[in-house]
């Protein structure tokens, strides 16, 4: 049945294109639905490193989340990008915008939810994948710095969660948000030198500091536990190394994520 409907889509692209996703779709791809674990949001900030969301960032999540039962749903905000980077050439392009929610579609299979319905009541704990969006979709932390903003409803879901003694997982360099909304939070972004280039962004945890963070040194395999609120981090990305060891640090945090849930 699955693949004659996939061989009509590919006959009709107008099937798609005009009349959504076939029926059925979605369910047939729901890996979730047959879970009792930990319930789990995941915050999507578009598709792609240098624009959005750091796929394999948001795999890794995925995959041990799925490994340990937990019952997800994504969500991103219904926004414009800040800029569309051709990612062949690492550089923007002109006159194109994208919506962050549509291109989140992408990661999620289409089943992702407006960032404006996600509570803390709905769910067990909250996620955030890394990738330059959560600095210039969710915040304006790759414009401003130490100065920035974060989008009114993430700064929301992350006091809602705090609030409410969830745990709140992030990796990459989207800790910053949680500095920026969560004063005093503990987080990791990695090691504080570039150490030859190994740490690329080792300034970031400079930054974290003048924002009034505290960064504590972790490996790329490590992650970071602030007992106190709850945010567990890890550097992912933000250390040049193998595909291997970031997922193992997604692991790692993903894990103490969902102790922390008692479920």
């Amino acid at each position: 049945m699955l693949a004659a409907r996939l061989a009509t889509s590919c006959r009709s692209p107008s099937v798609l294109l005009l009349r959504g996703v076939p029926a059925g779709y979605n369910s047939f791809h729901s890996s979730t639905q047959h879970l009792r674990g930990a319930r789990v949001a995941v915050v999507l900030s578009g598709c792609g490193v240098y624009d959005g969301t750091e796929i394999h960032e948001a795999s890794a999540i995925l995959v041990h989340l799925s490994r340990e039962g937990a019952n997800v749903q994504m969500y991103a905000p219904n926004i414009s990008q800040m800029h569309v980077i051709d990612h062949c050439k690492g550089q923007p392009t002109k006159g194109e915008s994208r919506n962050v929610l549509i291109e989140s579609a992408r990661i999620a299979r289409g089943k992702v939810t407006e960032l404006a319905k996600l509570t803390a009541k709905d769910h067990d704990a909250v996620i955030f994948p890394g990738g330059f969006g959560a600095a210039k979709n969710l915040s304006t932390f790759s414009v401003d710095g130490k100065d920035c903003k974060v989008n009114g409803e993430v700064e929301r879901v992350l006091k809602d969660f705090n609030k409410a003694g969830k745990p709140i997982g992030l990796c990459c360099i989207s800790p910053v948000l949680a500095v920026k909304v969560l004063p005093g939070t503990e987080v990791t972004v990695g090691h504080e030198e570039e150490e030859g280039g190994r740490w690329p962004y080792a300034g970031t945890a400079g930054t974290i500091k003048a924002m009034g963070g505290k960064h504590r040194v972790k490996e790329v395999t490590d992650a970071h536990v602030d007992t106190a609120n709850k945010v567990v981090t890890t550097p992912a990305y933000m250390c040049e190394t193998e595909l291997h060891h970031i997922f193992d640090g997604i692991g790692t945090m993903v894990k103490h994520v969902l102790k922390m849930t008692g479920k």
